[in-house]
């Protein structure tokens, strides 16, 4: 897996192989060629702090913008904060499927994986 640094900042976040695949797939589905996955964390869940994934056409001047292999990925400043090191995959199981995120500044996680506690 190669290493996806976010233009213009040293906070990095890694893409995997699957992730990109899947972002890139998702992205072809649409019309929209400026059309990036945003990831973002707020406030919620059952430990404290929760992941979000949206699709965006706007990039707002505090967003970090990665790309790997066709799939664009933009996270706001703050969230990044949260994030730094952090590996975004796309993991396919006998549950289903679905984007993880794993994120070494994460002390415990809930059992679904989007919802993390720093404490």
């Amino acid at each position: 897996m190669s290493e996806t640094k976010a233009s213009g900042g040293e906070q990095k976040v890694t893409i995997t192989e699957s992730a990109a695949r899947r972002i890139a797939y998702l992205l072809s589905q649409e019309d929209r060629p400026n059309l990036r996955l945003r990831v973002s964390v707020s406030g919620g869940g059952c430990s404290g702090f929760q992941y979000g994934f949206d699709f965006d056409e706007k990039v707002n001047d505090d967003d970090l913008l990665f790309e790997k292999d066709g799939a664009a990925v933009v996270i706001d400043e703050l969230s990044v904060g949260y994030m730094a090191g952090a590996e975004i995959d796309f993991v396919e199981d006998l549950v289903g499927a679905a984007f993880a995120i794993r994120n070494p500044k994460a002390t415990s996680s809930c059992g679904c994986g989007n919802s993390f506690s720093l404490f």
